[in-house]
Parts: structure tokens; sequence; C-alpha cells
């Protein structure tokens, strides 16, 4: 990573990552680093991942932008598909979950509004991701972030949709 007077570049090999239990996290701008006013993290996805149950962020909106490969997003009711160069937005108090939709990998782009949101996934990382934390552990988790999740969404997301998880990233990502 290269900083000069307020200029950050971020390479491919700069940045945190970390495995949130069925997709990776790449951290890329903290809240610190813009004001609290948003955080920017980066999500590899391997073929047909689900990225989590239904779940409701209280205190913030995500933008999701393409960057490879095929997302597919259940919004409230409404299902859509996106592709590179699409963004997608996921508003707070709003059921949602993604997944990649298609057979290859995916990697999206996530903007944070405001930011904060990226701390929980850097703890849900240290617990080993959703599938290996304590369930009490990551209720309390859930509770300081305002997140809201539905894990009994679960089956019916993964029948419907034709998904996986918790297998490890494919595509040659690996965390650091």
């Amino acid at each position: 990573m290269q900083t000069a007077a307020g200029v950050k570049i971020v390479g491919p090999a700069d940045a945190q990552e970390g495995f949130l239990g069925s997709i990776g996290v790449r951290f890329m701008i903290d809240g610190a680093e813009a004001g609290e006013r948003f955080s920017l993290v980066e999500h590899p996805m391997s073929p047909r991942a689900l990225a989590a149950p239904l779940h409701l962020h209280t205190r913030e909106d995500e933008y999701s932008y393409v960057l490879q490969g095929r997302m597919g997003a259940l919004l409230g009711d409404d299902v859509v598909e996106a592709g590179p160069g699409d963004l997608v937005h996921k508003p707070r108090n709003q059921w949602h979950t993604f997944w990649n939709a298609g057979d290859e990998p995916c990697r999206i782009l996530e903007i944070i509004s405001p930011a904060g949101f990226e701390h929980f996934f850097r703890e849900l990382s240290d617990l080993g991701g959703a599938m290996a934390a304590d369930p009490d552990e990551f209720a309390r988790l859930r509770g300081r972030y305002g997140l809201d999740m539905q894990p009994e969404s679960v089956p019916e997301l993964v029948q419907r949709f034709g998904l996986r998880v918790g297998e490890p990233l494919s595509g040659g990502w690996v965390p650091a």
C-alpha cells in the first residue's frame, strides 16, 4: 500500500484479508480513513456461494459493485442479478442476502455507509467465520452491530437458488 499527502493506493496484494465462513473479505478503506462516512471491503465468492442468511442492517446502507462474475441478491421480495459494472443498493432496514449466481468466482466491492460495520467483518473473521463461531458469541457480535439475522433461511435459500455454504474459497484466493 502506498500513501502520500492524503493519497492511498491499495494494490492487489495489499490489505488485510479474512474468511467469514462462506465468503472472503479484503479490508480496503476503514471508516477512520474516510471520516467515518463510509468503509470499503472486497468480497470474493466461490461459485454458487451464499454470503449470509437473510439479514437486516439497522445502521448502514450497503452498495455492492460487481467486479467479476455474477452476483445474485434477494432484496425484500425482489430477486436481482448483477454483472461486472453493475451496482446494487441494499438499504438499511431491508431484509436481504446475496450470493455468487454463477459457476465462476465472483468479486464485489462493498461500500458501507456510514462506516463501522467493517469491524463486524474483522471480528467475525477472528472468530473463524460464521460456521465456526460460538453461537452465543456470534449473537452478541450481531447485537453490537445492530444486525438482525434469520439463520433458518439458509436451507430454503440454498435449495431455491442452488447455492452452497461453508466451503473454502476457490479461484486462487486465500486469506493472508
